[in-house]
């Protein structure tokens, strides 16, 4: 021992040492403890030390703290240390940090008033509760109410429920939750709704027994025990009330910051209705009796609407108007009575003024004399042997009669009140068991102790003897059980204390003694106290400052009461004379209270007797002598008989225990007073259940889980295969005190404090192999690092050598190169010089040279002129003698010639004077005038070409053309004139060299023009492509205004569509809530029914009558009719029962019309569903159309082209309609064998009317493209008119241009345009800038559009052609194939071709616009779709007609071989053959239907159906053989047009297939077998019902097998509903199979071993979390789901149906999963998380290998996930709470929160969730708009649909196999 106390009491141990304000003050030690140390060295947690003294004698050292990880656990007993500090910072840590406010100590359940209302109450709370052991969920009082409810069921024993505590702590509420709960677990036996009225009881006791106290709002002031009785299948069928103590002093008297019982102020808050009118009541503050603690209202409560809720529970337990009525009236008159003012007399008499408005309402509200009423008042009647007087009384006493008088009626009215609801709840079954629910006031200790905490602290000694000796034979059966040595433990035994209290001469007995005694006193009475029990009992004390008060040591506390008022209460008197005006009055109620005044008073303390002698008669008789001394009991023997009578049932009973807390006495939410809970733990028991355990083996372990605990404790050869002996041998290493361990069966039971010790050397020994493990991570490390700087040392050194080395390297370098440019620049100097001398030298030498050389040459050249001076002067002189010799000669020849001239002329002068030489003259003259006008056209070509080269010069060179032709006529005119005008000869020459030097002139002129043309043409050029730089610009401004208005309209047509998203997604959501709502109702109509079953069963048992009989029904019975009666029916006519009529007479009328009625509101409210989907349905349709009229709205210019445009088509149709009319007639006509040839009438019809369809189209394409191009313009208008409104800088040229909307007048401003600007501008000023650019602009926009008409136009024009050539073609085709075909089917396919032509020209041509109006091509396809339908009426009134030919034909046939061959059979017509020929045997063709006689059809469904074993039927044959059988023998029935048949087959297997799921319901082969079945004969009914949608995917056999008589879509809708009952069936057995597998498996099994530990657990033992055999793991889940899917494939479920039902059980799975884990405070680790996590990932394993990735199964998991990624995500900074936030989006804050308050560390290195965090995480949560719902539903169902899945197998096919014994269908 001291050698644990050493290990254990070392430095940093902590401990706990007195505090007096909070109790107990952690502290830690500074030192270790020796064990000759006088004191301790410790620290507190503020960081001051102190030192700490021990008890020399007893060295009692400080309690220990308990390890961390055991800090707030569930159960106290599972702390290492039992002691009251632990007990108490436990609670504290559950109640503050995790917000959890129950905690089980033991057997025990504290629970701690939260002030808060909390969501954990609901019925989703409930669900998860039910079902479940008390140490597998966290603690509730909904587990104890289930262990309670459980321990009925199983042990065959009645159960108790006892809630205790102080006024305010929450024992009503308790008690209140724990009927709530056996209400909604056990529901009623029967349809009077029982548990509604068990719980509509408390609203009524609260309303007249609860009162605001200073500790709460809501105080009971009496104790209740209510008897809560069920039946053999432990369903509730009544209930029970005791009640006890009703706190009668409070009607007439209120402490401040009190009020009187609710139902008083409720009354007043409701005194304006009409019905209490008459009752003159006013506000409550008008009232003595509800103002006088002056807080009349009570916050956030209206008493108005309390006062409904209690008038509803009246009504609903029985109590009718009048009867509430009445029980107002009298509440009213208590209130009237308190304002009765009594007026002193004199001394000793008192009066009550006349006519008192108060005394008058009371008198007329009770119905009493206002005179008797006032006389007995203010007087009393004495009666002697002989003689009665009447006495005054004073007004004291006077207002003490009055007041007693007050609640003396109130007691009777609580106690009427009390026992009719009693009546209300009891029943005539049979009571099996019961459980009750004790409601009684704690422990109560004030200032100024009375009578009534005399009382309630007696009754808590009787229930705290029985509460130990409870607890003591517990921990006995435990040790016995385990075969511990049981040793006994001393605890507290009250017994001395209840026999000072109830024993002979006790308080009680001296306290009745003296109430009899004629002047008997409060004094006297504590005299003989004083003087019987101050010596011989220590429990009794005398107060020492006081005679007139006792002090009693109860088990909890001292009490000091004072004597005062103990006698006045215990007899509890009231005026006779009172009661026998009361009794007189006309008031039936009143009268009805007070009638048992003179009966034995029942044993339930709810009578205050009025005192023995104010009933005293003169003459009594027997009966009144009996029930006088009945009635002398006082208040105090009637409340010892009642407790003694609770006591025997409580010790009948299996209690258990709730113990109520009070945490603060502020009633602050969540505020946590230590002082005061110890003072409550300390009165309710739960450290006394602490000592007794701690006295024993408190921690308590199974040999499994200390292995999986304390195997790290443990050496590898000390593990052996026998786990009990491992834990002996470690355990006795371990521990060297024996005693401190003792070895049970199944256990292993320590002393307290042994679990801490083991904690610590487990700590010690991980924390040793952390140590472990971080020094050789860290040598690792270190070494790393190490390994890491001397590489780079080396690093370090190799790079500084080698920066050395290169440094030397370098100096080496400059100092050879500093040498060598050393070298050469001596060198370039040396030869710098030499070069200058050589220079100098070389420039005198030239100098030198040059000057000799000059010399001679300027004398050679003196030479050379000298030479050329001779020569030029003899020249010279030649040639002067030469030409005076010439000019000799030459003067001699003129000499000469003249003579021979003179001699000439003369004969010329003669010739010239003659006709020849005239004309010879002119004719040259011509010759040459010819050659001037031949040049001068020559001249006008020139100036024609410069003309044509300048545009600019053409007038003037044509005015000097003419000028120059004016002039050559004058030539011509002066030809004629030539002989006498030669002389003009020059003049021509003249004007000639003028025309000469004008063309020069003009020349020059030219190239001026060519050369500003030039420059022109470049300073356009430079101005183009300036603006075309600026239109880019302008371009990139409009791309990205463009850009910007297509982004937002991309935006609005997100937006808009994800606002069509969100509606579709609502109206999918509604759709769904409604298919739910539905399917529930159909869940309730089918749970109807089958209670509307069991009672005929059980009737028809209880009078044994069975008589066969059979009722026929109405063959015309509809089919509406047979969905709702086809139940009743079959059984009916299975049961064969004649007399079922009478047993339903002798049925219990109101039931049967309960049942009808609820059948009714079901079908109309099944009928009100479908109507508010198809009204849903409308609703989107009129959305969706209301969006479309909006989107036609905006397009308002477009709709009206295309209503033209409509009309033009309609117009053509109507025309093509015409044609086709006289197509059709002409082939009528010409029908012969050769009318379809070449050149008959039809054939050139036909091909008339394809030329004229053909020219028809071409009209209309162009009048197509007319109004294209107007669009286009139009359009192009609303385009610029848009860039007007979004550029920036809108173009003025715009308008302008939008103004010329037609093509030719763009074409002529185009043309001015360009004429214009080729117009010389020589003389006129250069442009602007802006004129250049907006006419740019003008014609870049008139381009543009140009060419996209013209692109558009060639791209229709192409398309066009392609359509015409392809329709040339197609028709031609056709053409060809119908000439080929027969007359009848020619017409036909014409007809055909002709309607597909025209569909489809007028969808082309509705195409061409993409905008077109949708209503346009619904209306033509409604149009075409009438057609089609028409046509295919037609085609099956013919195939109808045909097969009634054939039929009638073949019976025909039949009569007619039967009469000619009389009895001769057709086999013996085949045998007697003519010829000796083979005759093969033709194969019969089977039609897919069987025929059975009507006397069948119950062996038809009894083998079929009843009879069939679904796994034969699985493995060996097709699947859905029975529906295709039932199938085919429908189709004869319909094939026959038997309706009776139809309607009697369709109800008989709908019954059948209700009555084998009835009865093997739980079996999950035979539900899933005729799932696939109903869901395969539903598919059947869809694909041969003959409706287009269905016949889709058939083949064409399959379409001739299709009904042809009747219309079944009614009985599809029941077959619908019959499938999803059963679907709800199939659900809710893969759930009953699953259930014990999903916490075990996915919560408890540890799928990854020694991931987590177990924790200590306390007396509540949870599940074992380690795998035993009978243990279900997560392979039992996966091999349950396989098992479940391979079945259904087997029966041939629909695939789709599979992904429904996978979804649904992976939701369950999620579901409960995830509420365990919310109810699980064990399970809230980071080593569960990953756990969680992996058992996840399996299961999508699963999924994935089947194929069902994609059927939403994953998605219902990801709550599941995400919770467990919150246990294991970092719970710290705001950056973490930022990442859960977003990571759990699936999960609810409620959830969210719950898991981190939760989240429990395994071990202790682990550390808990900080308050701030959580904090935290909730304000960042609190914008979500979720549920407040903290658990998922695990009974929500998703609706299920069936989608239409035909089948391709062939009826005719399927052949039928012996084993089923249907030999008796026929195949047809």
């Amino acid at each position: 021992m001291n050698r644990e106390l050493e290990y254990m009491f070392v430095q940093s141990a902590r401990v706990w040492i007195p505090d007096a304000e909070e109790v107990w003050k952690s502290a830690e030690l500074a030192k270790d403890y020796k064990n000759d140390d006088a004191s301790l060295q410790l620290m507190l947690e503020d960081g001051t030390t102190i030192d700490h003294k021990l008890d020399p004698k007893t060295k009692n050292l400080p309690y220990l703290r308990n390890p961390d990880i055991l800090v707030g656990e569930n159960d106290l007993t599972a702390l290492s240390y039992l002691h009251e500090p632990a007990v108490l910072h436990n609670l504290k840590v559950r109640f503050i940090d995790s917000k959890l406010i129950y905690t089980y100590c033991g057997i025990v359940l504290v629970a701690i008033n939260p002030y808060e209302t909390l969501p954990i109450y609901g019925t989703d709370i409930i669900n998860a509760y039910s079902g479940q052991n008390m140490g597998d969920m966290d603690p509730h009082i909904f587990a104890v109410a289930e262990e309670a409810y459980k321990q009925m069921a199983r042990d065959e024993r009645n159960q108790s429920i006892i809630v205790s505590g102080e006024s305010g702590a929450g024992k009503t509420v308790s008690a209140k939750y724990a009927m709530r709960y056996f209400a909604t677990v056990s529901g009623s036996a029967s349809e009077a709704n029982v548990e509604e009225k068990v719980l509509a009881s408390n609203p009524i006791m609260e309303a007249i027994g609860n009162a605001k106290t200073t500790r709460n709002d809501n105080s009971s002031r009496f104790g209740k025990y209510i008897e809560i009785g069920f039946d053999n299948r432990y369903r509730i069928i009544g209930a029970n009330m005791r009640t006890y103590l009703l706190e009668k002093s409070r009607v007439v008297f209120q402490a401040d910051e009190e009020r009187n019982y609710h139902i008083f102020y409720q009354l007043c808050a409701s005194a304006n209705q009409p019905e209490f009118k008459n009752l003159r009541l006013s506000t409550a503050n008008d009232f003595l009796y509800t103002r006088q603690g002056r807080s009349p209202v009570i916050e956030g409560i209206d008493d108005a609407k309390e006062l409904r809720t209690t008038r509803h529970a009246f009504t609903l337990l029985g109590i009718n108007e009048s009867y509430q009525i009445g029980l107002f009236q009298v509440l009213a008159a208590i209130l009237h009575l308190g304002n009765v003012e009594i007026k002193d007399r004199d001394s000793d008499s008192s009066l009550i003024a006349p006519n008192n408005r108060h005394l008058t309402a009371f008198c007329e509200l009770v119905g009493v004399t206002y005179q008797d009423m006032s006389q007995w008042l203010c007087h009393r009647k004495l009666k002697t042997a002989t003689e009665t007087y009447i006495k005054p009384l004073p007004r004291l006493q006077a207002t003490n009669a009055r007041d007693a008088l007050s609640k003396h009626i109130y007691a009777k009215l609580f106690s009427w009140i009390v026992e009719h609801v009693n009546k209300a709840l009891v029943t005539n079954v049979k009571q099996h068991s019961f459980i009750g629910v004790l409601d009684i006031y704690g422990f109560e200790t004030f200032e100024i102790n009375s009578f009534e905490q005399f009382c309630i602290n007696y009754a808590n000694e009787k229930l705290q003897q029985q509460f130990n000796m409870h607890v003591f034979k517990l921990e006995q059966e435990e040790y016995m059980k385990e075969q511990i040595p049981w040793t006994l433990i001393d605890f507290y035994d009250n017994q001395p204390c209840i026999n000072l209290i109830e024993a002979k001469m006790g308080i009680l007995d001296l306290l009745d003694e003296e109430c009899k005694m004629p002047k008997g006193s409060d004094d006297s009475w504590a005299q003989k106290l004083y003087n019987t029990h101050l010596k011989t009992c220590s429990l009794f004390e005398k107060p020492r400052m006081s005679n007139r008060a006792f002090i009693i040591q109860h088990f909890a506390d001292k009490v000091e009461y004072q004597c005062e008022g103990f006698l006045e209460k215990n007899k509890d008197t009231v005026n006779e004379e009172q009661i026998h005006v009361l009794k007189a009055s006309k008031f039936d109620l009143l009268v009805e209270l007070f009638q048992d005044e003179e009966k034995a008073t029942t044993p339930t303390g709810q009578v205050p007797g009025t005192g023995g002698r104010t009933r005293l008669s003169i003459k009594p008789d027997k009966g009144r002598d009996t029930s006088s001394k009945e009635h002398k009991k006082t208040v105090g023997c009637q409340f010892r008989n009642s407790l003694q009578m609770l006591m025997e049932t409580l010790n009948a009973t299996t209690p258990h225990y709730v113990r109520c807390i009070k945490p603060n006495d502020f009633k602050l939410a969540f505020s946590f007073d230590p002082k005061r809970a110890v003072q409550q733990l300390r009165a309710c028991g739960v450290l006394e259940t602490i000592r007794i355990s701690a006295a024993g083996f408190p921690s308590r372990w199974t040999y499994q889980e200390f292995f999986s605990r304390y195997r790290v404790l443990m050496k590898q050869k000390d593990v052996l295969p026998d786990r009990k002996l491992t834990c002996k041998n470690v355990l006795e290493k371990l521990v060297q005190d024996q005693d401190k361990y003792q070895f049970g069966k199944t256990k292993i039971f320590f002393r307290a404090g042994q679990v801490a010790y083991l904690e610590k050397l487990r700590a010690d020994k991980l924390r040793a192999a952390c140590i472990r493990i971080q020094k050789t991570i860290r040598c690792w490390l270190a070494r790393k690092k190490y390994l890491r700087q001397r590489s780079a040392a080396i690093t370090i050194q190799r790079f500084t050598r080698g920066y050395q080395a290169r440094c030397l390297a370098k100096f080496m370098r400059r100092t050879q190169a500093a040498t060598i440019i050393q070298k050469y620049q001596r060198m370039c100097v040396e030869r710098k010089r030499f070069r200058q001398k050589q220079a100098a030298a070389l420039a005198m030498q030239t100098i030198l040279r040059a000057y000799m050389a000059r010399q001679k040459y300027q004398a050679l050249l003196r030479e050379h002129k000298a030479v050329i001076i001779q020569k030029h002067v003899r020249g010279w002189l030649a040639r002067c003698w030469y030409k005076r010799c010439l000019e000799a000669i030459v003067y001699l020849q003129c000499c000469i010639r003249r003579m021979r001239a003179k001699r000439e002329l003369k004969k010329l002068k003669i010739e010239a004077r003659s006709v020849e030489h005239f004309k010879k003259l002119n004719k040259g003259m011509e010759n040459k005038i010819m050659q001037l006008q031949r040049k001068i056209d020559e001249q006008n070509k020139d100036n024609r070409v410069i003309s044509e080269r300048l545009v600019s010069l053409e007038s003037s060179y044509a005015s000097e053309s003419e000028r120059m032709r004016g002039e050559l006529g004058r030539l011509r005119g002066v030809e004629e004139d030539a002989k006498n005008k030669t002389n003009q000869v020059s003049s021509l020459l003249e004007e000639l060299e003028k025309l000469r030097k004008e063309l020069s002139v003009t020349q020059q002129e030219k190239k001026t023009i060519e050369d500003w043309a030039q420059k022109y043409r470049d300073e356009m050029e430079k101005m183009v492509s300036e603006l075309k730089d600026q239109n880019g610009l302008l371009k990139k401004e409009k791309d990205d205004l463009n850009r910007m208005i297509q982004e937002q309209s991309q935006q609005m047509t997100e937006k808009m569509t994800r606002a069509i998203a969100q509606e579709t997604q609502q109206l999918e959501t509604d759709l769904n809530e409604e298919r739910s709502r539905y399917q529930n109702l159909l869940t309730e109509h089918l749970r109807l029914e089958e209670k509307y079953d069991d009672l005929k069963e059980e009737l028809a048992h209880s009078t044994n009558v069975s008589k066969p009989g059979h009722r026929r029904t109405d063959s015309t019975h509809s089919s509406n009719e047979s969905e709702y009666t086809y139940n009743s029916e079959y059984a009916e006519l299975e049961d064969g029962s004649r007399v079922g009529e009478d047993v339903t007479r002798g049925m219990d009328t109101s039931l049967t019309l309960k049942l009808q009625k609820r059948v009714t509101e079901l079908e109309q409210e099944k009928q009100s569903l479908r109507n508010e989907l198809e009204n849903r349905e409308e609703q989107f349709q009129r959305a969706r159309a209301r969006d479309d009229a909006q989107f036609r709205k905006a397009r308002g210019a477009e709709l009206e082209y295309e209503s033209l445009k409509r009309q033009e088509l309609e117009s053509e149709n109507k025309k093509l309609r015409h044609d086709l009319a006289e197509m059709r007639q002409s082939l009528l006509g010409g029908a012969a064998a050769g009318a379809g040839a070449p050149g008959s009438p039809a054939y050139k019809v036909l091909l008339d009317q394809l030329n004229a369809s053909c020219e028809e189209l071409e009209v209309r394409k162009e009048e197509v493209l007319i109004l294209r191009s107007q669009l286009v313009s139009q359009k192009e208008a609303v385009h610029h008119k848009d860039e007007k409104e979004t550029m920036t800088e809108p173009s003025v040229f715009a308008q302008d241009v939008n103004k010329l909307k037609d093509a030719d007048e763009l074409k002529q401003a185009y043309v001015g345009l360009k004429d214009t600007n080729r117009s010389p501008r020589s003389v006129r000023p250069a442009l602007e800038v802006s004129d250049l650019l907006s006419r740019l602009r003008l014609l870049e926009q008139q381009l543009q559009a140009q060419r996209r008409t013209y692109d558009s136009e060639v791209e229709s024009l192409r398309g066009e052609l392609q359509n015409v050539k392809e329709e040339n073609n197609r028709q031609q085709q056709l053409l060809a194939q119908n000439l080929q075909l027969p007359p009848e089917a020619r017409i036909e396919a014409s007809l055909q071709h002709e309607i597909t032509r025209l569909t489809n020209e007028n969808l082309e041509l509705m195409a061409d616009d993409p905008t077109a109006s949708r209503e346009a091509r619904v209306i033509i396809l409604r149009r075409m779709v009438d057609l089609m339908e028409q046509l295919e009426k037609q085609d099956r009134t013919i195939r109808k007609l045909k097969k009634q030919l054939k039929v009638y034909s073949k019976r025909i046939g039949e009569m007619g071989a039967g009469h000619t061959e009389g009895q001769t059979s057709p086999g013996q017509m085949v045998e007697e053959p003519i010829h000796p020929v083979n005759i093969p045997r033709r194969e019969k063709d089977f039609q897919g239907m069987l025929e059975y006689k009507k006397e069948d059809e119950m062996k038809l469904v009894k083998n079929l159906i009843l009879e069939l074993k679904p796994r034969g039927v699985a493995v060996n044959l097709i699947p859905g053989l029975p529906a295709y059988i039932l199938f085919m023998c429908l189709r004869h029935a319909d094939y026959v047009n038997d309706d009776q048949k139809v309607r009697t087959l369709l109800t008989s297997t709908i019954n059948s297939i209700k009555k084998i799921l009835k009865k093997r319901g739980d079996d999950f082969e035979t539900v899933s077998f005729w799932l696939a079945n109903t869901c395969r004969f539903l598919h059947c009914l869809k694909q041969y019902s003959g409706d287009e949608a269905f016949m889709k995917h058939n083949t064409s056999r399959q379409n001739e097998h299709c009904l042809s008589n009747f219309d079944l879509a009614e009985y599809r809708q029941v077959i619908s509903d019959l499938a999803i009952q059963i679907y709800q069936q199939l659900v809710k057995c893969m759930e009953n199979i699953l259930q014990p597998m999903i916490v075990s498996g996915m919560l408890e099994h540890e799928t990854i071993q020694g991931v987590s530990g177990v924790k200590p657990t306390g007396l509540r033992k949870r599940t074992s979390s380690i795998a035993d055999e009978g243990t279900y793991t997560l392979d039992s889940i996966l091999r349950q789901l396989s098992a479940f899917h391979s079945t259904m494939c087997q029966h041939g479920t629909d695939p789709e149906l599979i992904k429904q039902v996978v979804k649904q059980l992976f939701y369950i799975i999620g579901a409960v999963t995830l509420n365990n884990l919310l109810l699980r405070k064990d399970m809230c680790s980071w080593s569960k998380g990953m756990q969680i996590r992996y058992n996840v990932s399996q299961l999508e394993e699963w999924l994935r290998d089947k194929g069902l990735m994609n059927c939403g199964a994953k998605e219902t998991l990801e709550p599941l996930i995400q919770a467990a990624q919150l246990l294991q995500v970092k719970k710290k900074t705001d950056e973490d709470a930022e990442a859960i936030c977003s990571m759990c989006h699936a999960l609810t804050t409620a959830q969210i929160v719950k898991v981190l308050n939760l989240y429990t560390p395994v071990n202790e290195f682990e550390e808990r969730v900080s308050v701030a965090f959580i904090r935290t995480i909730q304000t960042r949560l609190r914008d979500r708009c979720e549920s407040p719902q903290l658990l998922m539903d695990t009974k929500m169902i998703y609706p299920v649909t069936f989608p239409f899945s035909p089948s391709s197998l062939a009826l005719e096919t399927i052949q039928i196999p012996t084993s089923l014994n249907l030999s008796f269908l026929t195949r047809v």
